[in-house]
Protein backbone atom coordinates (compact mmCIF):
# COMPACT_ATOMS: atom_id res chain seq x y z
CA UNK A 1 0.00 0.00 0.00
CA UNK A 2 1.64 3.26 -0.82
CA UNK A 3 1.15 6.49 0.64
CA UNK A 4 -0.30 9.24 -1.26
CA UNK A 5 0.12 13.31 -0.70
CA UNK A 6 -3.24 14.06 -2.09
CA UNK A 7 -6.21 13.68 0.29
CA UNK A 8 -10.17 13.97 -0.34
CA UNK A 9 -10.83 17.59 -0.66
CA UNK A 10 -7.49 18.97 -1.76
CA UNK A 11 -7.65 21.26 -4.47
CA UNK A 12 -5.45 19.95 -7.75
CA UNK A 13 -4.88 20.59 -11.15
CA UNK A 14 -4.66 17.71 -14.17
CA UNK A 15 -1.22 17.92 -16.03
CA UNK A 16 -2.38 14.85 -18.77
CA UNK A 17 -4.86 13.54 -20.45
CA UNK A 18 -8.18 15.04 -21.99
CA UNK A 19 -8.97 17.65 -18.96
CA UNK A 20 -5.19 18.62 -19.07
CA UNK A 21 -5.32 22.04 -17.01
CA UNK A 22 -8.32 21.98 -15.39
CA UNK A 23 -8.39 22.41 -11.73
CA UNK A 24 -11.09 20.58 -9.47
CA UNK A 25 -11.54 19.20 -5.84
CA UNK A 26 -10.88 15.36 -4.95
CA UNK A 27 -13.99 13.63 -4.46
CA UNK A 28 -12.49 10.36 -3.65
CA UNK A 29 -8.88 8.24 -3.14
CA UNK A 30 -8.44 4.86 -4.49
CA UNK A 31 -5.59 3.74 -2.89
CA UNK A 32 -5.91 -0.15 -4.45
CA UNK A 33 -5.60 0.91 -7.92
CA UNK A 34 -3.96 4.21 -7.59
CA UNK A 35 -6.62 6.41 -8.54
CA UNK A 36 -8.63 9.77 -7.57
CA UNK A 37 -11.97 11.02 -8.69
CA UNK A 38 -11.77 14.59 -9.49
CA UNK A 39 -15.04 17.12 -9.49
CA UNK A 40 -15.76 18.06 -12.85
CA UNK A 41 -13.11 16.25 -14.74
CA UNK A 42 -13.17 12.92 -16.90
CA UNK A 43 -16.92 12.79 -17.45
CA UNK A 44 -18.37 9.96 -18.54
CA UNK A 45 -22.27 9.68 -19.52
CA UNK A 46 -24.06 6.24 -17.86
CA UNK A 47 -27.42 4.76 -18.37
CA UNK A 48 -29.32 4.47 -15.25
CA UNK A 49 -32.84 2.34 -15.44
CA UNK A 50 -35.96 3.29 -14.13
CA UNK A 51 -36.58 2.73 -10.08
CA UNK A 52 -38.31 4.56 -7.17
CA UNK A 53 -35.62 7.10 -6.53
CA UNK A 54 -35.32 7.51 -10.51
CA UNK A 55 -38.85 6.81 -12.22
CA UNK A 56 -37.98 7.74 -15.65
CA UNK A 57 -34.16 6.61 -15.66
CA UNK A 58 -31.94 8.15 -18.65
CA UNK A 59 -28.69 8.88 -18.89
CA UNK A 60 -26.38 10.97 -15.91
CA UNK A 61 -22.96 12.34 -15.62
CA UNK A 62 -20.49 11.48 -13.44
CA UNK A 63 -17.11 11.96 -12.75
CA UNK A 64 -14.64 8.45 -13.31
CA UNK A 65 -11.94 7.59 -11.89
CA UNK A 66 -8.27 8.77 -13.33
CA UNK A 67 -4.76 8.06 -12.47
CA UNK A 68 -2.85 9.68 -9.60
CA UNK A 69 0.50 10.13 -11.92
CA UNK A 70 -2.15 12.52 -13.96
CA UNK A 71 -2.65 15.22 -11.47
CA UNK A 72 -1.02 17.33 -9.03
CA UNK A 73 -1.54 19.43 -5.87
CA UNK A 74 -2.87 23.03 -7.24
CA UNK A 75 -0.72 25.90 -5.93
CA UNK A 76 -2.48 27.91 -2.94
CA UNK A 77 -2.37 31.78 -3.38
Amino acid sequence: MTKFKIKKGDTIKVIAGDDKGKIGKVLAVLPKTSQVIVEGCKIAKKTVKPTENEPKGGFINKEMPMSISNVKKAEEK
